[in-house]
């Protein structure tokens, strides 16, 4: 199938499969004009994407982890939950720095509130 229809039935934007293919999450082969030709399985394979995008990993992980579905066996699925468990420890983290950064507003916002309160009005 051809682009254009790769990413209608996926749901996606031609643009997105492009990039896809420059991140070496999804590959085609090229017709004699040079148009991107998919197979019909590669729509299956664009929706996981999408779900793994949505978990919020990047596409270097994403390329890690796809070789699983291809081949799969208990080491493929062993590599494939840790690298998703690194990633999940990994967003943890960041999430607790989020939180740091919140609170630390937080008192500022409440010291203004205090120093805003004590100012005479004029």
């Amino acid at each position: 199938m051809r682009i254009g229809d790769l990413a209608a039935r996926a749901g996606v934007s031609v643009r997105a499969l492009r990039y896809y293919e420059e991140q070496g999450l999804l590959t085609s082969v090229r017709s004699p004009g040079g148009q991107r030709r998919y197979a019909d399985r590669d729509v299956a394979r664009v929706l996981l994407i999408q779900r793994l995008y949505q978990a919020g990993l990047s596409s270097r992980t994403i390329v890690d982890l796809l070789p699983c579905t291809e081949t799969p066996s208990h080491e493929a699925s062993d590599l494939a939950f840790e690298r998703m468990r690194q990633e999940r420890d990994r967003i943890t983290g960041h999430i607790a720095e989020l939180v740091r950064t919140r609170d630390a507003l937080d008192r500022l916002l409440a010291a203004n509130r205090t120093h805003r309160e004590g100012l005479v009005p004029g």
